[in-house]
Order: C-alpha cells, then sequence, then structure tokens
C-alpha cells in the first residue's frame, strides 16, 4: 500500500495505519490520539531527572531543570485532556488502539509518562511547590504507574506477542514499550523510598521497587533477542519506524539507573549485608549493561544517519531520541555516584547536551506538525 504524508506523521507503518481502527464520522474527520503521544511527556521530563542527576552542577542548571519540569507537567496536561476529548468524542477509534498490532505497544508509554512526571516533581519540583506536596505526587503517580506498567508488561505481550504469533519479521523497538515501565518503577522507587521515614513504608517501597527491575528484565529478555534477529536479517523496518530502534536504549540505560539508585538508597533502608548485596549487584551489572548500551547508541546512531541520507520523514517515532538517550544518561550519573570515575561524569554531562538538541529538533517539528494539523489527522477510512 502506498504511504501518504498523514501515514509518516503518525509513527506507526504504513500497512498498519490502512488497518487503523479510525473511522469518518458524517463529515467530521475521526480524532486520532493515540498512547505513543505520552512519548512526548517522557522525553520531556527525563531532561529534567537527568539536569538533576548530572555530576557536574553549573549555575543556571537547576533552573533548567526548573524549566522542563513544569514543562513536563504542561504536556501531561494538555495530551491528557486531548486523549479525553479522543475517547468521548470517538470511543470506537479509540478502543480500537489496544487491538491494534502496533499501536497497542505505546500504552506503555503512559505509565511511563505519569512516573517521570512524579519523579521529576520530587526532585526538581519540591523546591518550587514544597516538598510535602512533591511527594504525594510522587507518591499517587508512582502507585499508579506502577499498577499500570504491571498491566502493560504482562497484558500486552501476552496479547499481541504470545497469543498473535507474532514474529522475528514483525519485530521493532516498539515491542519494548509495554515492558519498560516496571523499570521506571524500581528507579522511581528507589527516589520515593529515600524520602519517606525509615521503617515498613519505605522497606514496602523497596522491595516493590527490587520485584520490579526483576519483572522488567526478564519481559525484556525475549523481545532483544527477536529484535537481535530481525536486525541480523537486514531488515529494519520502514524509514519512520526507524528512530524505534532507539527504545533498545531504553531498558538498558533504565536498568542501570535502576540497580545503582537502588544500590545506593539501600543502606539507609535495609540491613547492611543485603545493602552489600546490592552494591556489588549494581557496580557489576551496571558497568556491563552501560558498556552494551553504549555500543548499542554506535548501532543506533549508524541505522539513523543511513536512513536519514535516503530520507527518514518525521513522525512521532522521533521522541525515541530523547527518552531512551536520558535513560543512558541517568545511567552515567548513576554509575558516577555509585563507583566514580571521571568517564562517566563526562559521558553524562555529554550526553545530556545531545539529548538537550535532539529534544529541541523533535519538539519543534512535533510543534509545527500539530500546527499545521498534520500530527492530528486520523488516517482515514470511508465509511461503507
Amino acid at each position: 500500500m502506498d504511504m501518504t504524508t498523514t501515514t509518516a506523521t503518525t509513527g506507526l507503518a504504513a500497512t498498519d495505519l490502512a488497518t487503523a481502527p479510525a473511522r469518518v464520522v458524517g463529515r467530521r474527520r475521526a480524532s486520532y490520539v493515540p498512547p505513543n503521544w505520552f512519548a512526548a511527556v517522557m522525553g520531556t521530563g527525563i531532561i529534567a531527572i537527568a539536569a538533576h542527576s548530572l555530576p557536574w552542577q553549573p549555575a543556571g542548571l537547576a533552573a533548567v531543570a526548573t524549566v522542563f519540569w513544569l514543562l513536563a507537567c504542561v504536556v501531561f496536561g494538555v495530551v491528557l485532556i486531548a486523549t479525553v476529548r479522543h475517547w468521548v468524542r470517538d470511543p470506537e477509534v479509540a478502543r480500537g488502539h489496544h487491538a491494534h498490532r502496533v499501536v497497542a505497544h505505546f500504552y506503555g508509554a503512559v505509565p511511563m509518562a505519569i512516573m517521570t512526571v512524579g519523579t521529576s516533581t520530587m526532585v526538581v519540583g519540591a523546591t518550587v511547590i514544597g516538598r510535602d506536596l512533591a511527594l504525594a505526587i510522587d507518591l499517587v503517580c508512582w502507585v499508579v504507574g506502577t499498577i499500570g506498567g504491571v498491566v502493560t508488561a504482562v497484558v500486552i505481550p501476552y496479547r499481541h506477542l504470545i497469543v498473535g504469533r507474532a514474529s522475528v519479521g514483525d519485530a521493532f523497538g516498539g515491542w519494548l514499550m509495554p515492558v519498560v515501565p516496571p523499570m521506571v518503577s524500581a528507579s522511581g522507587a528507589a527516589v520515593l523510598a529515600s524520602q519517606l521515614p525509615a521503617g515498613w513504608a519505605s522497606h514496602v517501597v523497596m522491595g516493590i521497587g527490587c520485584a520490579m527491575f526483576v519483572l522488567a528484565a526478564l519481559a525484556s529478555l525475549p523481545i532483544m533477542w527477536a529484535l537481535a534477529a530481525r536486525l541480523r536479517t537486514g531488515d529494519v523496518g520502514a524509514a519512520h519506524m526507524v528512530p524505534t530502534w532507539w527504545i533498545v536504549l531504553g531498558p538498558l540505560g533504565q536498568s542501570v539507573t535502576a540497580a545503582c539508585l537502588l544500590a545506593h538508597v539501600a543502606p539507609h533502608v535495609v540491613d547492611a549485608p543485603m545493602a552489600e548485596t546490592l552494591h556489588s549487584f549494581a557496580v557489576g551489572y551496571g558497568l556491563a549493561v552501560w558498556v552494551a548500551a553504549t555500543l548499542w547508541i554506535g548501532v543506533a546512531a549508524r541505522l539513523t544517519a543511513r536512513t536519514l541520507r535516503s530520507g527518514m520523514p518525521f513522525a512521532m517515532t522521533w521522541w525515541a531520541f530523547t527518552f531512551p538517550l536520558g535513560t543512558y544518561v541517568t545511567g552515567s550519573s548513576a554509575l558516577a555516584l555509585t563507583v566514580g570515575g571521571t568517564v562517566f561524569e563526562v559521558v553524562a554531562v555529554a550526553g545530556f547536551a545531545v539529548l538537550v538538541v535532539a529534544w529541541s529538533v523533535v519538539a519543534v517539528r512535533t510543534v509545527r506538525g500539530v500546527v499545521s494539523g498534520e500530527l492530528r489527522r486520523a488516517p482515514v477510512v470511508p465509511v461503507k
């Protein structure tokens, strides 16, 4: 099937968009707000978190973090309102998202966006709204995001990969979206536990965080194997789907962040032997996975550069250039905190600079697409 401009801007494969659950209602074009729009919240909020975690804190960086925290909150509100409006105006279209073999995977962006807002509120927004209110917001966001993340990590892969009998040829980076939220919960748990008083509450949060780490790691492994198998075939998918290969960096960078943060807060929550075990694990696991993440950046960058030369139309998939890279920055900063080393500090600062540039390009293109209407158009299937 031909891929139109509208098809390219939605961030889905052309063959999938042709069967996407959209309809023309009378003379009104159906609204279309798929869950991948929440990736814009993730990509914006991660800059605030990454800025806060940098080992080098020059004057003005705190202000930058605050601006991006506020912006993430605003974007979250806008996307949430647009999503609710979409469900009210065109419930048939909205209900079809979870059954779509590409769109459904992006439901993982919803709990991650919620937890990104919560964590950024705690680490950055507390200086603006006060610690108590920030802690309450973070706690609510973490609970909601964790529950939602467990649902996406279990239901979506089961329905679309196992029951749907997906093949290696169908694999794309978005398959990881539903299973990464528990890893975001793990790092969020570390931040939250450090703010709670010593006692049962911090123990429960810490325990849940460790459990979420294991769940995300186990769920990610078979998907990464499938992605590696497809990559070996030389088929990386349609041009506008190539940015999703950066999503592989997400579970890698986020797991390094989570392991190191959990180890950092452990001495204040658990007994000494357990804290030492978590620290040893964080050092060994963190170093190994950080190296793998660094190598993957080279692979993803090469794929992106090659596709850009041949033509890569803008799509919402371009937000995959932001949050995954942000997790690599936070992972590098967390390693610098855990094991020390100038190399991690330099990489974190350099990665943050690249992250801001990538966000600027994607954000400008997104705003332009919203204003022009290209990103707000639904794929049209005339009613017979």
